[in-house]
């Protein structure tokens, strides 16, 4: 197999064919062709056919791909590849001044989150002198039904991502507030792709208000969320649904901005 003209030249031993022929198999899954028989993988990519079987067995078996009557498509599971750059570096970094900008606007804790796996994990966040009970810190697992910035980015997922969550996940009642109800889960979810944003309020913890925004790349793919989390008595609910959501969303397109300037 031919290398990629655009990797830099190294010793041939040094190079793996196998990781280089599974890579093009997965770039050559496009908008285009979102899905391929064995046939076309091996025509796309250049890959014999038996090799391209192996791979994308291989990759079917590690929850990259599935195959539907012999059609090949990639599953969501292909995205962590991207999160672990982007949360190793990219993102926390572009998002870290906004978060800053925005406590110090508001005086509120600003937290950036993505899933992984069934979690909700923060990358970023800004404290502000308030002390919140909840306790969130840069790497926290959260259950991302409960929240905000967990329902914003469980919107945003594929379709049958979203049924297998739906499906697999034990819904919490933290407190009285809390969604447990699948149903009434997915018209939520329905209703933040529509408006474009999430307000959960007191579902976790008693007195917290949380509202969280998307953040889309080039593609409008949704990579990440932004939230603010509030205390119910300090901030009214007109005031969180005016100057906060105004606010937060001004910050979600600013870091898609950055984020898009950085690539």
């Amino acid at each position: 197999m031919a290398h990629n003209d655009q990797v830099a030249p190294i010793a041939e031993g040094d190079f793996i064919q196998s990781l280089g022929k599974g890579l093009a198999v997965i770039r050559a899954f496009s908008a285009e062709r979102k899905s391929m028989t064995l046939s076309e993988v091996a025509a796309a990519t250049g890959i014999s056919k038996p090799s391209a079987r192996r791979i994308v067995l291989t990759l079917q078996a590690l929850g990259y791909m599935s195959n539907t009557d012999g059609a090949f498509r990639l599953l969501p599971k292909v995205l962590d590849l991207g999160y672990a750059y982007i949360s190793s570096f990219e993102l926390p970094e572009i998002a870290q001044p906004h978060l800053d900008a925005l406590n110090e606007q508001l005086g509120e804790v600003c937290s950036l989150g993505v899933l992984d796996g069934g979690d909700v994990i923060y990358l970023a966040r800004s404290q502000s002198q308030r002390v919140m009970s909840t306790t969130v810190r840069i790497g926290s697992r959260i259950d991302p039904a409960a929240t905000a910035v967990g329902r914003v980015l469980l919107a945003h997922l594929p379709e049958a991502e979203l049924t297998s969550f739906l499906d697999a996940h034990t819904f919490q009642a933290y407190t009285e507030h809390t969604v447990t109800d699948p149903d009434a889960m997915r018209d939520r979810l329905t209703l933040i792709r529509d408006r474009g944003w999430e307000l959960a309020d007191q579902e976790r913890e008693l007195g917290v208000r949380t509202i969280a925004a998307p953040i889309t790349d080039m593609q409008g793919e949704t990579v990440a969320a932004v939230n603010i989390a509030t205390n119910y008595m300090r901030v009214p609910m007109d005031r969180l649904l005016d100057e906060f959501l105004t606010a937060l969303l001004d910050t979600a397109a600013r870091i898609k901005s950055d984020l898009a300037d950085y690539r």
